[in-house]
Parts: C-alpha cells; structure tokens; sequence
C-alpha cells in the first residue's frame, strides 16, 4: 500500500502543483481547502473541502495520514498583505494551531510547514542592493508585517512539537514562487503574475504600472523548483527551516522587462505610481540549501516567465479579456 500524504491549501497555487508531484512519486494524497483548485481539476486521490480554522475539519484531514504538508494560508500580494494584516494573522495561527494539533494526534510521522522569507528581520532588508538572506538572520526577530510574524511563530511551533513530542517537522522558507496556474488578478496576485496580466493587456504603445520607483528588488523562484525541493527536504534529516528560493536579484523594473521580452512586446514602457511595496530589497542564500539538499533550483526566470506568461495570456485570451 502506498504511503499517504495530506497536502493543506490544496485548492492554492503551490498546493495543487504539490500533489500533482507527490502521486507522481506514488503517493496516495488527500488534499483539504477551503475551494478546490481554481484553474482545472485536482489530481489528489480524495479532496475534502473544509475550512482549517474549524478544528475538525483538521482532525478529519489527518486522519490516516502518514505525512503533512501543510501550505494552507490566507495569503495574497502586498496589496492584500498591507491592508488586511488582522485577518492575516487571526486566519492564519487558526489554521496552523489546529493542523499540527491534529497531526500530532493522527500520530502523524512527518510535518512540513511552509514558512516565508517574510519572516526576515525588517532592517537587514532596507535596500535594493539586499544581502542574501541567510537562515541565522531571522533573529532578533522583526518581520516587517504580520504575515511574517505569524509565519515565524509557526516555526516556533514546529519546533516545540518536535521537543515535546517528537514529531519529525521540515520547515521551509519560500522566496517569491511563482508559475503558471496561480492567481493573477483580483488583488492577491503576486508580482510576477501581475506583471504578465498588465502587459497581456497592455495596449499598443502603452505602459504598464509599477508600484513605486522600480529599483525595490526581489528573488523569484519557479514553482517546479518549490516543489522539488519541498519533497527533498522531507525526504533529509534536516530539522532547521531552510531557504527555498532563487538567490538571483533583480530589480521589479527589470522583472517587468523581462516580461516584455517574454511577451515579445518591445512596444511597451513602464509608469511608476503610488502603492505599496514592501521591504526595499531580498534575495535568497543558498549556501546552506546546497549544503543540506546537495540541490538549488534550475529553473530560469527568462524560462520561468516565459511559460507563466504563456498560461496567464491564454487564460485571458478564453475569458475574452486579451
């Protein structure tokens, strides 16, 4: 019989790329979510939509269940990051108090949580040209906002039930995932997504708006990558939370161009407006990713966004919006 994996947020972005991996590594997988996936079917052996919040709805997910993944999030851009930060933290213990609360009850053998690099102290990334964060940097703590914190309080989590109760707990700190088949409009878009909805409808000879001047920077990681390297760190011995990110910078002025050369749209130029932006500048180190998992993803951004921008345009081009 083969092992039995719970992927949460399993409806989500991450989420369902996640399980579409573990059956194919022969997993049978339970998925759980408040929705099932927005853009096509789930590839899980069984779906249970359910809210996390609801503390059986997590003893029912557990159920059985030999590894968690647990990636269930109320999560969106810095849009939705900046202004709803109550519900963000509020939503977000619910859910992670109650999963490993009912992991651990299950008699769960393996957890994995996924952290963020918004857990990353404030300060240290207070300019474009950003040092590669490293996972000692995340204390003294100072994220900047509550997504961060409630992230890092997870962690702390995970470590305690491993002290109290042993549970085997793999954490890792995602940099920026993108790909195709995640959101991208509504207002919980990530960057990159957004960045390919505006030039997919951008007209002839115009611009496409960047929040702020352009020169804020960020790592951005494909999502074949995420995945990947989820599954070799539950398959180490490695406890610490651990980077899973790109460690190349670029501007989000040079993201946007990197979606026009995607687009083949040397037409267009960039107009800078007011919104928010987050820290000034984070990268990824992955000297300890590379020493721990002997891997590091391979993905290009130029090949990244060039399939993420493909599925965003199509999608538009069927909803009659391009």
């Amino acid at each position: 019989m083969s092992q039995r994996a719970l992927v949460t947020g399993a409806g989500g972005f991450i989420g369902s790329h996640l399980v579409t991996y573990l059956r194919r590594q022969g997993w049978w997988v339970r998925g759980v979510d408040q929705k099932r996936p927005e853009f096509g079917e789930t590839d899980a052996d069984e779906f249970l939509v359910g809210d996390l919040r609801d503390p059986a709805v997590a003893t029912a997910a557990c159920e059985g269940i030999d590894e968690v993944y647990a990636l269930a999030a109320d999560m969106g851009g810095m849009g939705f990051i900046s202004r709803d930060p109550a519900t963000i933290l509020h939503n977000n213990a619910l859910i992670n108090l109650n999963t490993i609360r009912a992991a651990q009850q299950a008699g769960v053998g393996r957890y994995f949580l996924a952290s963020s690099a918004c857990i990353y102290p404030e300060h240290i990334q207070d300019t474009p040209d950003a040092t590669a964060l490293r996972e000692a940097d995340a204390f003294p703590a100072n994220p900047q906002d509550s997504y961060g914190w409630e992230k890092l309080m997870a962690e702390l989590l995970c470590r305690y039930y491993h002290e109290q109760y042993g549970m085997e707990v793999r954490v890792a700190r995602y940099h920026n995932i993108y790909g195709p088949e995640g959101t991208y409009d509504g207002g919980r878009e990530k960057a990159p997504a957004a960045m390919c909805r505006k030039v997919a409808l951008a007209p002839a000879g115009g611009a496409v708006e960047v929040w702020g001047d352009g020169s804020q920077t960020r790592s951005f990681c494909y999502v074949d990558d995420c995945v990947e390297g989820t599954y070799r760190l539950m398959r180490s011995d490695h406890r610490e939370p651990l980077n899973i990110g790109s460690d190349r910078l670029v501007t989000i002025d040079e993201l946007a161009r990197l979606v026009f050369a995607a687009a083949g749209r040397d037409d267009l130029g960039i107009e800078h407006v007011d919104g928010p932006q987050g820290v000034r500048g984070r990268n990824s180190d992955n000297t300890e990713l590379r020493r721990v998992l002997g891997w590091e993803p391979a993905v290009s951004l130029e090949k990244g966004l060039l399939e993420t921008y493909r599925w965003i345009a199509e999608e538009l081009a069927a909803r009659g919006a391009a």
